[in-house]
């Protein structure tokens, strides 16, 4: 899961960033409105935490503008703003939830969890083939066969799936499953994509994660 936090206060950005990521999420940053309005409209990013009052455009401008294109992607408000006034003119711009500072780390935790569980209540799954990855239960199935994988080789397919029938160029693939925003080797990837298929056992006929030379991989179906 990859977050993206919207914050001019240095201390409260190393704060939230140090726990989530202690917490195995992805995260990035942006220190005024109008950057961070424009890194949600170009990367993809699991849930938004904005900070009201920001350099540039406000919280509530980036809410709104991400809204237009945007419908789905849980925002959670971060501010000192606590009048009730306040917390229904950021629900109304089409905020999922509010919290005042100063919080607990904890409690923020526990909200961003409620906005990321599926609607339905159900486990969230990726399949392609005969292949099943059960979000909830981080398990992956070929057949009936439980596939054991590492965190990090679950974490690539599961970006893979998430992405299924699209070309995930290497450069996103480091980037959302390593957390890497410089240039890396991005061999590694290459590592961990033969060992994906070495453990899911992908035959010729059954090569459901295909390369795209020179640009990266797509999981899609045959």
């Amino acid at each position: 899961m990859k977050i993206l936090i919207v914050e001019d206060e240095p201390g409260i950005v190393k704060f939230l960033k140090q726990g989530f990521e202690e917490e195995g999420y992805g995260v990035d940053f942006a220190t005024d409105g109008q950057m961070g309005l424009d890194m949600a409209m170009v990367d993809r990013y699991d849930i938004l935490l904005l900070d009201w009052m920001v350099p540039g455009i406000s919280g509530i401008e980036v809410c709104r503008s991400f809204r237009k294109v945007d419908p789905t992607t849980p925002i959670i408000f971060l501010t000192a703003r606590d009048e009730v006034a306040d917390v229904i003119f950021g629900l109304q711009a089409g905020a999922n939830d509010y919290i005042k500072k100063p919080f607990h780390f904890e409690e923020l935790l526990e909200r961003v969890k409620v906005q990321l569980r599926p609607s339905s209540g159900e486990h969230e799954q990726f399949s392609v083939g005969d292949i099943l990855m059960d979000i909830g239960t981080h398990q992956v199935f070929k057949g009936s066969e439980e596939i054991y994988l590492t965190q990090k080789e679950f974490s690539l397919l599961e970006f893979l799936l998430r992405n299924k029938g699209k070309v995930c160029r290497r450069t996103q693939i480091i980037e959302h499953v390593w957390d890497i925003n410089f240039d890396y080797n991005t061999g590694v990837i290459d590592v961990y994509i033969n060992a994906l298929r070495k453990k899911l056992a992908l035959e010729d006929k059954e090569n459901y994660i295909q390369t795209i030379r020179g640009v990266g991989y797509i999981a899609k179906e045959l």
